[in-house]
C-alpha cells in the first residue's frame, strides 16, 4: 500500500483535498503532495500535485501576523482582474476566505512556468544584453500595470487613494510597533523625517506594493510570464513602485544576504536608467524620488521586523532567518542617507 504523503508545515492534505473535491469536483485525480517553496518571508507558497496535475496554493505565515499584510482576497482578486490585461499573471482558481480547512485563509492558482531570478551569478549566465533587456521589460511591466484604468477592470473600488501615503506612513508604523522587540533609534528618525516631507501625490494608480526582479517569473525567451506577490496592491501613489524597485536595486545583495542580489549582474540598469525609462513610458517624472526610496527603506524595514519577530518566536519555514535582524538598520541607514540625513 503507498505511503501517506507526510503534511507540510500549514497544509493539512487531507482536509485540503476534500475542500477541493467539494469546490471543484473531478480538478483532483490521486493523493496529494505538496512542496514549500517559499521560506515564508512573506506569505508561504506551496507547488500542489496530484501526480498529473500541479498547482501553487499561498496562505499567510505562521504564527505572528501583521494585520493587513498577508491579504488572500486582495490577492486573489487583483490577479482575477488582471486576467486579460498587459500585465501577466497566474489564473485564479478558488479562494477560501475562511480559516476551517487550513486554520486561515487561502487561495488555489495555475502553476505559471518561469524563473524568478534572486541569485547574480545564474541571471549573469544570460550575458549583459539580454539582462539588461530584461530589466528594461521589468519597467516595461510596471508601466503597463500604472497604465491599466481601474474601473475598466472591476477595481475602483480596490483603495482610498486620498491621503494614501499618510495612511502608508500610519500603516507600516503600527506594523514596526507590533513587530518590536528592540530599540531602532535611526528606523524612528527615518520616519520622523518621512513624515515631516511628505509630498504631493501625482494621479493614483494600481499599484503593486513589492515590485522587484524576483516577484516576476521569467521564462526561456526573457519574457515575463507572471507578476506575483500581490498582497499589498491597492489604489495609491504609483511612485512608491519605483521608489520601491530603485531601493531594491541600489540595496541589491544587502541586508544580511536577505535582499536578492540578481540586480547586481553585469547589464542590468542602473537604478537611474529606470527612472527615466519609466517617465519615457507613462509621461510620470519621478519627482521627491528620494521620499520615496526613503519611504521603502522604512516600509521593507518594517515587513523585515516582523520577518525577524516571527523567526524569534520560533515560527518561520526554512533557512536563513536567523540573519533577518540585520535588515532593519541597514535599511535605515539606507534611508536617512538617501535623504541626506547623517
Amino acid at each position: 500500500m503507498p505511503e501517506t504523503p507526510a503534511d507540510p508545515p500549514g497544509l493539512d492534505l487531507a482536509r485540503l483535498r476534500a475542500h477541493l473535491e467539494r469546490e471543484l469536483p473531478g480538478a483532483v485525480q490521486g493523493p496529494l503532495k505538496a512542496d514549500l517553496i517559499e521560506g515564508g518571508r512573506s506569505n508561504l507558497t506551496y507547488v500542489l500535485t496530484d501526480g498529473d496535475n500541479r498547482w501553487v496554493l499561498r496562505r499567510p505565515p505562521l504564527g505572528h501576523v501583521l494585520a493587513t499584510a498577508h491579504d488572500m482576497g486582495r490577492e486573489y482578486r487583483v490577479m482575477t482582474a488582471l486576467r486579460e490585461t498587459d500585465v501577466p499573471v497566474p489564473r485564479t482558481l478558488l479562494l477560501d476566505p475562511d480559516t476551517d480547512v487550513l486554520g486561515a485563509p487561502w487561495y488555489l492558482m495555475e502553476l505559471v512556468p518561469g524563473t524568478a531570478h534572486r541569485d547574480a551569478a545564474t541571471l549573469a549566465a544570460l550575458g549583459e544584453h539580454r539582462v539588461h533587456a530584461l530589466g528594461r521589460r521589468l519597467v516595461e511591466t510596471l508601466a503597463a500595470l500604472h497604465r491599466i484604468d481601474p474601473s475598466a477592470v472591476g477595481l475602483a473600488d480596490f483603495g482610498h487613494p486620498d491621503g494614501y501615503l499618510e495612511r502608508q506612513l500610519r500603516r507600516w508604523s503600527k506594523q514596526l510597533a507590533a513587530s518590536r522587540s528592540r530599540d531602532l533609534p535611526e528606523l524612528d528618525r527615518l520616519h520622523e523625517l518621512l513624515v515631516d516631507r511628505l509630498p504631493a501625490s501625482p494621479a493614483p494608480a494600481l499599484v503593486h506594493g513589492d515590485y522587484r526582479l524576483d516577484n516576476v517569473l521569467v521564462d526561456d525567451t526573457d519574457a515575463i510570464t507572471a507578476v506575483l506577490d500581490w498582497e499589498m496592491s491597492t489604489l495609491g501613489d504609483p511612485l512608491t513602485d519605483i521608489g520601491l524597485l530603485v531601493m531594491y536595486t541600489e540595496l541589491a545583495g544587502g541586508g544580511g544576504g536577505i535582499i536578492p542580489s540578481a540586480m547586481t549582474a553585469p547589464g542590468f540598469p542602473s537604478s537611474g536608467e529606470i527612472v527615466a525609462y519609466y517617465a519615457e513610458l507613462t509621461g510620470r517624472q519621478a519627482a521627491d524620488l528620494d521620499w520615496y526610496v526613503a519611504f521603502a527603506s522604512f516600509k521593507l524595514a518594517a515587513v523585515a521586523e516582523g520577518i525577524y519577530f516571527r523567526y524569534q518566536q520560533g515560527r518561520t519555514l526554512g533557512a536563513g532567518f536567523e540573519r533577518a535582524g540585520e535588515m532593519a538598520p541597514v535599511l535605515a541607514r539606507h534611508g536617512l542617507s538617501t535623504l541626506k540625513e547623517s
